[in-house]
């Protein structure tokens, strides 16, 4: 390559990299360069992009994108997000540091003030200033370890704490958990009490294993922990699923892939250790 050419590359990288500095700049080459890698790659038309988060990285003249996607899939409206990165030369789908450390931690948003709600209050003081929120899986073994100590922890400092619970059931590692929650979404609604610390310690797999597709013999088991008389018909109105679906969505809103995932005070633990520290 002659000298005059590496100059004028260089020159022009130089002058992408200012523009790119430039945040609506910024955003409409990432937005473009989204739409056309999925035009290339899926067969579904891509209706809608959008930033939905923008965070500059601690990698000097680097910028996390989160895009927010809409398809029509099969006449369907369905919404999906994605993760970019880029310094305003190149764009990734990935960036980790050498020793496999994601820069994701970075893009993940607050928990914002409306989900600390009544639906989701399930123990301790509203009005505490201390907030912990979980999204979980009732049959995550992991989940399964935590929650309980979490109780435990919130009941013996009820005062300072609030504690708020979403549903967030992984149904491909554990189908059984879409009836289990169901059941829990309409136990609260019937006024049962101290449902999940039940749930959480009924230990299922004496009754039933996480592959359980049956909702009889799943709800039998229930039944017999939460003292109700809860059928599948009830649990499959439209209201439950309802409800199930916008707790799954706001799980999505916090880019939330794996439970258990704990929140102090609206920041992401992913220690899940530093409820302790709320005394």
């Amino acid at each position: 390559m002659s000298l005059t050419l590496k100059l004028l590359t260089i020159i022009s990288l130089l002058s992408i990299n200012t523009l790119a500095k430039d945040t609506k700049i910024l955003d409409e080459l990432v937005i473009k360069y989204e739409k056309k890698r999925i035009s290339t790659t899926s067969r579904f038309e891509l209706k809608e992009t959008s930033v939905y988060i923008r965070k500059d990285l601690p990698l000097k003249g680097w910028t996390g994108y989160v895009l927010k996607l809409k398809f029509d899939i099969n006449g369907k409206d369905v919404k999906m997000k994605d993760i970019l990165y880029t310094n305003g030369i190149v764009i990734s789908s990935e960036l980790k540091t050498l020793n496999n450390k994601s820069f994701k931690k970075y893009l993940l948003p607050d928990i914002p003030n409306s989900y600390y709600n009544d639906e989701h209050f399930i123990a301790g003081n509203k009005n505490a200033k201390n907030k912990i929120l979980i999204f979980s899986d009732p049959l995550c073994p992991f989940c399964l370890d935590l929650i309980p100590e979490v109780l435990e922890h919130v009941k013996k400092h009820s005062n300072n704490i609030a504690l708020y619970y979403y549903h967030f059931p992984l149904l491909q590692l554990h189908p059984a958990s879409n009836t289990i929650t169901k059941a829990m979404i309409l136990a609260h609604k019937q006024g049962v009490k101290d449902i999940v610390s039940k749930i959480y310690l009924a230990k299922f797999e004496d009754s039933f294993k996480a592959t359980e597709s049956n909702p009889t013999k799943i709800l039998k088991a229930i039944n017999k922990v939460l003292n109700t008389n809860i059928t599948d018909e009830q649990i499959q109105s439209t209201t439950i699923s309802k409800q199930l679906l916008q707790d799954r969505d706001l799980a999505d809103d916090m880019l939330i892939d794996g439970t258990p995932a704990i929140y102090i005070n609206g920041k992401v633990d992913k220690t899940r250790r530093k409820y302790k520290n709320i005394k």
